[in-house]
């Protein structure tokens, strides 16, 4: 076990002992009915539901890199049925945010890291030999509005998303909280 892990589930223990959890008690079904998918950027942890007036148990936060979708029948897609089918969605958020870590992302220098952090050559040339493009699968995005628009297009044209559900994309600002709407 790690020290950051000890440390984590020390604090844990205390967390339930004291019964810290009760402020957070809520249902599993958002009470605002919106479904947000943004970055797993560090800035927006406490910021993005600050600066939305979001409060635990208001609305389903879907995180990843760049809030992006990768796939249109992959995770987040998921996420987004089993949120308005079974969770009562009725609006989703797609939030972008300036100076994201995907935006001119250079896949060669992940590659790079792949193999300093000892990840074999072969195993690389396997999985592309199976159909992987890791280029692609690990591709960024030239511009953070241009990325977003893209996001609500596939999630507005989806055959498997309601005309009913409504879908809007936002930029925030990582330092302030500003919120521009962009569709």
């Amino acid at each position: 076990m790690t020290e950051k892990i000890e440390q984590i589930l020390a604090h844990n223990k205390k967390f339930v002992e004291s019964k810290c959890y009760e402020k957070y008690l809520t249902t599993r079904f958002p009470t605002k009915k919106i479904a947000i998918l943004s970055c797993m950027d560090t800035r927006l942890t406490e910021l993005l539901p600050a600066a939305l007036n979001l409060r635990n148990g208001d609305v389903k936060i879907i995180k990843n890199a760049g809030g992006v979708i990768s796939h249109p029948f992959g995770s987040v897609m998921r996420s987004f049925m089993v949120a308005i089918y079974e969770l009562g969605v009725e609006e989703i958020l797609v939030i972008g945010h300036y100076d994201c870590g995907m935006q001119g992302l250079d896949t060669s220098k992940i590659m790079e890291k792949m193999l300093a952090r000892h990840i074999k050559q072969e195993t690389i040339e396997v999985i592309r030999s199976c159909g992987i493009d890791l280029d692609l699968w690990l591709k960024g995005f030239d511009d953070v509005e241009t990325s977003v628009k893209s996001t609500v297009g596939m999630i507005k044209n989806h055959p498997l998303i309601p005309e009913d559900v409504a879908v809007h994309g936002l930029l925030i600002d990582p330092e302030t909280g500003a919120l521009t709407l962009l569709a």
